[in-house]
């Protein structure tokens, strides 16, 4: 099978979209099928275009034996919601270079958000007479209204017109979690045009290992019961409260709390850090995927965290699964179809989101399991993914939709 996958982000570039893009492709490639990816020009998460790229329009590259065609982007990191728009434009019109350049193909798997992508998909189709599959990984615009994102009421309508016009134009829906695929039909869609592509993890990069001496002694984190937050510090992730939280176990000096990564809360939060006077916390600049496995070594829980918003209770976030797949367990402070997937299967403690006072106690309860107790959470998230999760059993389900 011929597949073009069209997302504006893809590796270097950093990020949970991306990693998942990388690890389809890889596995398509893996089992025999053409693969080629449409994407921008590296920007995120600082706005900034390599120098290698700076004044080209386009640029047919290869990564890790995968070929990947890049066009030009306005890259906006910080700016306001009309700047970031015309980000998202500019690649959506961009991209029909590349689609030209590229081989002929049977489907297009267009990734949602950016919305406006989908225009781009669905012209594409039918330029190279094949099959487009919306992906949808976030609803929108209804997450960016829940968020306060998006307060334009003659902009919302637009755009709900255009996410119902696109839905209706492809020929398949793909949906990260249940709860988007339920909005999808709660939206007339049939049934039998919506599927389940959810995250995952590459089961033979992120393994139980013996923890990682290197980290340890950077951090001092010797003998210290490890909290780890690693993904985007966005206003979405509600980390806030996770932060008040860890105020209130400061008479705890055997718990130490890690945040790794990068975004627009990051400065707020590092500056409520000082005023609560956290010296058991550390922020850490992003790092790249290939070191993750060493920090997950040094982690005993993994936090996950969202905002308590009706929007978030059909989120699987996908820092979820190379935690489980390490053997870390998950303290999750959200709600909803992530909460089932881990009590189900006995491989995370659940804290109320946004409640400093319950994720307090939850930190508590995690430091003081017994060794056995905390052996069965990690055996039971690892073989959790290792069934459920891998890249391998995802992208042979996506395969068999593909084939219909």
């Amino acid at each position: 099978m011929k597949v073009m996958l069209l997302s504006q982000h893809f590796p270097p570039e950093v990020g949970a979209p991306q990693i998942r893009l990388y690890e389809v492709s890889k596995e398509l490639q893996r089992k025999g099928h053409q693969v080629e990816i449409v994407t921008a020009f590296p920007h995120h998460p600082h706005g900034i275009i390599p120098d290698e790229y700076k004044g080209k329009f386009y640029q047919k590259d290869s990564y890790d034996g995968l070929t990947v065609h890049r066009s030009w982007i306005y890259p906006s990191p910080k700016g306001s919601f009309w700047r970031r728009l015309t980000s998202y434009f500019s690649f959506t019109f961009s991209a029909f270079y590349p689609i030209i350049k590229a081989k002929p193909t049977d489907v297009i798997i267009c990734n949602s958000p950016p919305l406006f992508l989908g225009i781009t998909a669905y012209i594409a189709s039918k330029m190279k007479r094949a099959k487009f599959v919306f992906n949808i990984a976030d609803i929108w615009p209804e997450s960016a209204v829940e968020l306060g994102i998006v307060k334009n009421k003659n902009f919302i309508r637009l755009a709900q017109k255009l996410e119902d016009w696109l839905y209706r134009k492809s020929w398949k829906l793909a949906a990260a979690t249940e709860g988007i695929a339920q909005y999808l039909k709660d939206k007339g869609i049939k049934e039998q045009n919506v599927f389940l592509l959810p995250n995952g993890v590459n089961i033979k990069t992120f393994n139980r290992e013996p923890k990682d001496e290197e980290w340890i002694n950077k951090l001092q984190f010797e003998g210290k019961t490890v909290y780890t937050f690693a993904g985007r510090i966005g206003y979405a992730q509600g980390l806030e409260s996770v932060l008040k939280a860890i105020s209130q176990v400061k008479d705890r000096d055997d718990l130490r709390f890690l945040f790794i990564g990068d975004g627009p809360e990051k400065d707020n939060l590092i500056q409520l850090k000082e005023e609560l006077h956290l010296d058991n916390v550390v922020f850490h600049d992003s790092v790249p995927v290939s070191e993750m496995p060493k920090v997950f070594s040094i982690t005993d829980y993994s936090i996950v965290s969202l905002k308590d918003l009706e929007l978030f209770k059909g989120a699987r976030p996908s820092k979820i699964f190379p935690a489980l797949a390490s053997g870390v367990p998950i303290l999750y402070c959200g709600a909803g179809e992530s909460v089932n997937l881990l009590e189900n299967n006995k491989c995370g403690i659940v804290a109320e989101p946004e409640n400093s006072k319950d994720i307090s106690e939850k930190i508590r309860y995690c430091a003081d399991l017994t060794p056995e107790q905390y052996e069965e959470l990690s055996v039971n998230g690892r073989n959790f993914v290792v069934n459920e999760y891998s890249w391998e059993k995802i992208v042979g389900d996506l395969l068999e939709e593909l084939s219909d």
